[in-house]
């Protein structure tokens, strides 16, 4: 939000991108700084304990299997409904998903992405194992991609008029 509550052009997506680097960036630029810090501080932990960066790192280098030994799936389970949860939320903060329903591809993707971690070793697509990292990112783009078409459909079928705008 800019001066007196009006909403400054490309702030929720400048948001939405640093939450995207780190959970909690966006909530500390939108002026939120315990939710900012919460986030930043559960992003840490669940990182730390998960094992995620060297998951990250294994995978990039098409060590999927190494990814999969060390990846602590008790702890990896928590971040996409973190991750996702804060982006959302420095976007709606920021005057983004003013639309009804914007929640829904957030969410979804949250949920698929979780679905996607937990079946990461054992799912083989085309033949190939894809491990904790990349079968969740197209967890993710799946969720996002699924929940703006329902979004869409409840939009038409909800508020027809808006459909228009």
């Amino acid at each position: 939000m800019g001066k007196k509550g009006v909403i400054v052009m490309g702030k929720p997506i400048e948001n939405l991108l640093w939450s995207i680097a780190i959970p909690g960036f966006g909530q500390l630029l939108n002026g939120k700084y315990i939710k900012g810090l919460l986030f930043v501080g559960l992003e840490f932990l669940i990182n730390v304990q998960s094992r995620f960066n060297e998951v990250i790192a294994l995978s990039f280098q098409g060590r999927i299997g190494e990814a999969i030994e060390q990846t602590n799936y008790q702890w990896l389970m928590f971040y996409p409904c973190l991750y996702m949860f804060a982006l959302w939320d420095a976007f709606k903060d920021a005057g983004g998903g003013r639309r009804p329903y914007s929640f829904i591809p957030f969410a979804l993707a949250a949920y698929l992405e979780t679905v996607g971690i937990i079946y990461s070793d054992r799912v083989k697509l085309f033949g190939v194992l894809w491990g904790p990292i990349w079968l969740t990112i197209l967890c993710c783009f799946i969720g996002l991609a699924a929940g703006g078409v329902i979004q869409f459909l409840l939009l038409k079928w909800t508020h027809p008029r808006r459909m228009n705008r």
